[in-house]
């Protein structure tokens, strides 16, 4: 392919191109890579954002999925400072990749397409210890799921489970108009800055158990979403549920991160008695 040419955006991998220089600038000035920072691109498209991290100097790996978009790069981007890796972001492992960079921690950024969001943040969760930061450009609907209070209507299983280990910032909101081609909603950028657990919950495992159980059935009231977890015992999930002083008529939206964390508690306290 001509160096002159653009790939043309293909539908099957929700491709739009940041076309915006002016919000191109504000992201990376967000993503502050400083010299000696790895950092982990998410879909460099056509190197609106990789051109200028590049330039910010640092490490910078680029994970791209379309093959014509990988030559395309290749050929405008030669910095030993710049590696791409053609394939899926969702299996690239990230342990490997920080062993062969010789790191701890990354930074990560990216344009995110809506169908891989939500498995994409449930895989860095899966890796919080490893990331620092993420700055994510992401559909409107989806971002204020992300940094949804308990008692609204966004409120949901990836709000709870990412605030365990993350505080979510909205940044900057991005019409469409920002965009090759033009998409049919609003977009915003968020920066996802990652932390050791904000509630020590004794069991992550068990939490994840029971905030995936709740939300499971989130118009029903816990009393009846998290029987399965009791075994269908009724009188052991009230045990609980006192215990952590949860009232089981609520629903799942209605509960905070720290009453999560009380409730989950009782349930790990439940079976490390149970195991004694």
């Amino acid at each position: 392919m001509s160096a002159g040419l653009l790939p043309r955006p293909r539908k099957r991998f929700g491709q739009h191109f940041l076309a915006d220089q002016n919000i191109a600038e504000r992201i990376v000035a967000l993503v502050q890579p400083l010299p000696g920072d790895l950092v982990l691109e998410i879909g460099p498209g056509r190197g609106v954002l990789t051109q200028r991290l590049v330039a910010r100097g640092g490490r910078l790996v680029a994970v791209e999925i379309d093959r014509d978009l990988v030559a395309y790069l290749r050929q405008r981007l030669t910095s030993p400072d710049f590696r791409l890796i053609e394939g899926d972001i969702l299996d690239l492992d990230l342990a490997q990749l920080l062993r062969e960079e010789d790191r701890e921690r990354l930074l990560v950024v990216g344009n995110l397409p809506y169908n891989i969001t939500a498995p994409l943040l449930f895989g860095m969760l899966a890796r919080a210890d490893h990331i620092r930061s993420a700055v994510l450009m992401v559909q409107q609907e989806v971002a204020r799921r992300l940094a949804a209070r308990p008692g609204t209507k966004d409120y949901s299983l990836l709000t709870v489970l990412l605030s365990l280990r993350a505080q979510v910032h909205t940044r900057i909101q991005v019409a469409p108009g920002a965009f090759r081609p033009v998409p049919k909603v609003h977009s915003t950028v968020v920066e996802v800055q990652f932390e050791p657990a904000r509630y020590p919950v004794q069991d992550e495992r068990i939490f994840g158990q029971l905030v995936r159980t709740s939300f499971g059935q989130r118009r029903k009231m816990l009393r009846n979403s998290l029987l399965a977890i009791c075994d269908g015992q009724r009188e052991e999930l009230e045990t609980r549920a006192a215990a952590a002083g949860i009232d089981l008529s609520r629903r799942p939206e209605t509960l905070s991160l720290e009453e999560f964390g009380r409730l989950s508690d009782a349930f790990a306290g439940a079976r490390s008695e149970a195991e004694v």
